[in-house]
């Protein structure tokens, strides 16, 4: 069902998705003090490419450079981002064949809001690392 879900997805927005996330990764790279933006936008792309399946997890190991780095996105871009989440989420929900694809929309809202100290892992590692 995920493999169906994914290409379903692809074909309506994953891949326009994708292409936007890498080109704002490309810009972003040009200048030093943008490349660690530009490698979380490469991320948070190809995780908008194929996103079921796959799930976000906070990395325990991530300092105060990811919390400064958090706040810059959240202020120059984290927030339209999620905001163009949310809109298409809302859309997308509309029809019963799009509200998977509305709640995968909603799961990339985090990720784009504060890319920096996560992780994006298959759900069935996310699943096993936690300990109950």
């Amino acid at each position: 069902m995920k493999t169906v879900l994914n290409v379903i997805w692809l074909v309506l927005s994953g891949f326009w998705l994708f292409l936007a996330y890498m080109v704002a990764g490309v810009l972003l790279c040009i200048t030093i003090i943008g490349i660690p933006f530009g490698i979380a936008a490469f991320r948070i792309g190809i995780y908008a490419l194929w996103p079921f399946g796959y799930t976000a997890v906070e990395r325990r190991d991530a300092g105060a450079p990811s919390c400064v780095g958090n706040v810059l996105w959240l202020v120059l871009a984290g927030w339209w981002l999620a905001l163009g989440h949310i809109a298409t989420g809302i859309v997308l929900c509309v029809t019963i064949i799009g509200i998977p694809l509305g709640i995968a929309n909603f799961k990339l809202i985090p990720v784009s809001l504060l890319p920096m100290g996560r992780e994006i892992v298959r759900t069935d590692q996310a699943f096993a690392s936690t300990s109950w």
